[in-house]
């Protein structure tokens, strides 16, 4: 009997966002590509890490899938439905199934209105519960991520950061979303705490099938709870697939390093530290080829001048001109 395989929830097909941007007084404008030709697939209940540098894409890349810019080219594909070409109506519908968390819990919450007003508002806006009905339903998110039924009249000041990121948990799961995007969710937190938000995110997806975008600086974070991984430099994707595959051998140079400066207690799970040399190019006046060659050891002329295609090698998609010689 043949397996049926799944469709993907959430499916990006060279996905880019560029930004028109000032040089200066008399010196026009130039086009600052945030994210460039991104792509991936996504399925019900499995989680996708994003990770790099500080200015690599990620965030920009959050936004696309929130539906809260619009990409500049490119497909992104929600439950069967293109965003580029949805209309109104259709965009209506899908907005509820893509929601966010954000980095710092107490900036994404009103300070005005009580937390039981503010996850209700999600059900207020999107379904036909009566007041009653939506008022059991937060009283019921509550319990599930962990705070008590005397919360839901308090005010978002009257928590710790570990309690505030629970009810920017809930309240993003109140329309049990198809997709959670979830931008640094537990680099705000004490470690202690980041572990307790960490194994209430996996009880979730387990009890929703939820989809999760995980987007992380934090390596060891991203082995605890990523089922894909997807390494970002510049705003393009360089090496992509299983968590199990890139941990156990990165490929790309960029990769290896990241892994590199991942601490471990252990002697025996410590890694060879390798050192980048110089900093990301200018955003306004990116190098020609590849955008990672004015950083990598091992770049070459072709590497200069010709952008390397994203194709698949050793049970993951890498762009690297030279990965046969280097592995």
């Amino acid at each position: 009997m043949n397996e049926i395989i799944p469709n993907p929830i959430l499916v990006a097909k060279n996905l880019s966002r560029h930004y028109h941007v000032g040089r200066g007084f008399l010196k026009g404008t130039a086009t600052v590509k945030a994210l460039n030709d991104v792509s991936f697939e996504l399925f019900a209940g499995k989680t996708l890490a994003v990770v790099g540098e500080s200015g690599c894409g990620k965030s920009t890349l959050a936004r696309q899938l929130t539906l809260i810019e619009e990409p500049s080219s490119g497909h992104l594909i929600i439950d069967d439905v293109d965003i580029a070409t949805a209309g109104k109506t259709a965009l209506k519908v899908l907005r509820p199934k893509v929601q966010m968390v954000f980095q710092n819990p107490f900036a994404s919450l009103n300070p005005r209105k009580t937390i039981g007003d503010m996850l209700s508002e999600p059900l207020l806006l999107n379904t036909e519960l009566n007041a009653e009905e939506r008022k059991a339903r937060v009283h019921e998110m509550l319990k599930t991520v962990g705070l008590r039924p005397e919360h839901y009249h308090r005010y978002p000041h009257m928590f710790s950061g570990g309690q505030r990121q629970r009810i920017a948990i809930a309240r993003a799961m109140m329309l049990q979303p198809a997709v959670l995007v979830a931008d640094e969710p537990t680099s705000a937190l004490d470690v202690s705490i980041q572990a307790q938000i960490l194994n209430l995110f996996m009880d979730l997806q387990d009890q929703l099938g939820t989809a999760y975008v995980f987007v992380s600086h934090n390596l060891a974070v991203v082995e605890h709870v990523a089922d894909d991984v997807m390494v970002m430099y510049f705003g393009s994707t360089v090496e992509y697939g299983p968590k199990q595959t890139i941990f156990e051998q990165p490929l790309h140079p960029y990769t290896r390093a990241l892994m590199s400066a991942t601490p471990a207690i252990r002697a025996e799970n410590r890694r060879e530290k390798i050192k980048l040399v110089g900093e990301l190019p200018s955003p306004i006046n990116p190098p020609t080829g590849c955008t990672f060659h004015t950083r990598c050891p091992y770049a070459n002329t072709a590497c200069k001048t010709a952008v390397p295609e994203l194709r698949p090698f050793a049970g993951r998609m890498i762009a690297c001109h030279r990965i046969e010689e280097i592995q």
